[in-house]
């Protein structure tokens, strides 16, 4: 993998073990030689990543909003920076730059970049793989709810046994090397005989 884009917070979290992690994480790239792209913003668990790559001499490419960018939130320090019109286009830029993901801690933000890139893949638009990061079980509650959609016939149980997960970030590393992609023809042949049987 020459590129992973991660996504993470804005904000450094209630407990240093976030930081901690990001900084990990950013330090197992500088070793492995991976560049990064990110949301490309002087704040949060980005920075700590963008920081310690950039005080390594590696790759970091930042994607941004214009509205985002006047609110003075970007990186200044970036040799790499992306300015886009809106939210959506950033998310494809990053997908476009990158050859896998991965999800540290973050809020509706991170949500939202995380859930497109599992539906890309469940679609097999995208076959780029999703690593959650699940420093100190944050992603728990959010794989319950996986669990739960799972149980009312929402989520299929290959596109959730396919999720990966590893509170170590070698580990994770290790999984993304090995992800295959669920294939599409049979989920979709399911669904559809289901939804006869129903008719």
């Amino acid at each position: 993998m020459k590129r992973i884009c991660v996504f993470c917070g804005s904000s450094m979290g209630s407990s240093p073990i976030y930081k901690e992690s990001a900084k990990k994480l950013a330090t197992l790239f500088v070793n492995q030689n991976i560049g990064l792209v990110y949301g490309g913003a002087n704040v949060g668990l980005m920075k700590i990543l963008a920081d310690t790559l950039l005080d390594a001499g590696k790759e970091v490419i930042g994607v941004m909003p214009h509205n985002l960018i006047k609110n003075e939130v970007a990186h200044q320090g970036l040799p790499n920076f992306i300015e886009v019109e809106t939210m959506s286009e950033r998310k494809n830029k990053m997908a476009e730059l990158s050859d896998a993901f991965i999800a540290l801690p973050g809020g509706f933000g991170t949500l939202d970049e995380l859930s497109e890139v599992l539906t890309y893949n469940q679609l097999r638009i995208c076959d780029k793989p999703l690593g959650f990061l699940n420093t100190a079980g944050y992603y728990d509650k959010f794989l319950d709810f996986v669990d739960h959609a799972v149980a009312e016939g929402f989520v299929r149980s290959e596109h959730r046994n396919n999720l990966i997960v590893s509170d170590d970030a070698e580990v994770l590393m290790k999984k993304l090397h090995d992800y295959e992609p669920v294939e599409t023809e049979k989920w979709l042949r399911d669904i559809k005989q289901e939804s006869n049987r129903e008719a």
